[in-house]
């Protein structure tokens, strides 16, 4: 609109040093760089990284809050172990948001959104997408699956939720993610998912939510015991 001043609207700006801090510490965890139960400290990885103590200690307070790392006393931190209560716990909370959630999405999703998530879903099937990619763009298929219906604390909740799940997954020796069916599998349970959804029928959406879920916990369980194993 003319006229309408724009000097309350602020400079893009990069991510400070404490979320680049955060990501990469993350990434390290969820690629198993660092491995559940290791204590690492924290000098070190501020040398690895190239930056002060003061960004990793902020950066471990988030990543503590998300379940990834537990802080010591003094200056070190443990990458937090693996377990199944701890995964049930992780699901049981997912199943309580997800599924209301994506019931009330199916109704408020758009032609464009559905479209979206098309597009997203055939990233799936992009053989040159690295691991950390493909996450990000399951996180970001799910992320528009239940946006319409979601507030910014069921999204800051969630996002906790799906990295800590992700672990899981991820660090299972032999696990999907080293199958070359895997994509077309993702691909296809996504597919079904969103079929559901498009259905504009609150009940079939939930329902399909929580198979999904259900799903995807009984196998991150099946893999947590073969860690143990």
């Amino acid at each position: 609109m003319a006229g309408v001043s724009t000097t309350g609207v602020r400079r893009v700006q990069p991510l400070s040093v404490v979320e680049q801090v955060t990501k990469e510490i993350r990434r390290s965890i969820l690629a198993a760089d660092l491995r559940p139960g290791q204590e690492f400290s924290l000098r070190e990885i501020a040398g690895r990284l190239g930056v002060s103590i003061i960004p990793v200690r902020e950066a471990l307070r988030h990543l503590e809050g998300q379940g990834l790392v537990i802080t010591a006393r003094g200056k070190s931190a443990i990458v937090a172990p693996l377990s199944h209560s701890d995964l049930s716990a992780i699901y049981r909370l997912r199943r309580r948001i997800e599924p209301e959630l994506a019931g009330r999405a199916c109704v408020l999703l758009t032609s464009r959104d559905h479209d979206r998530l098309a597009a997203r879903l055939a990233t799936f099937g992009d053989q040159n997408l690295g691991i950390d990619e493909i996450y990000e763009a399951h996180h970001e298929f799910h992320l528009d699956l239940l946006r319409p219906a979601a507030t910014e604390w069921d999204l800051r909740i969630l996002g906790m939720l799906w990295h800590a799940a992700e672990r899981y997954v991820r660090l299972a020796p032999g696990g999907r993610d080293s199958d070359p069916d895997e994509p077309r599998r993702r691909e296809a349970a996504l597919a079904e998912l969103l079929a559901a959804v498009a259905e504009r029928d609150p009940g079939r959406a939930a329902q399909a939510v929580m198979h999904h879920l259900d799903v995807n916990e009984q196998i991150a369980q099946q893999w947590i015991a073969a860690v143990a194993d």
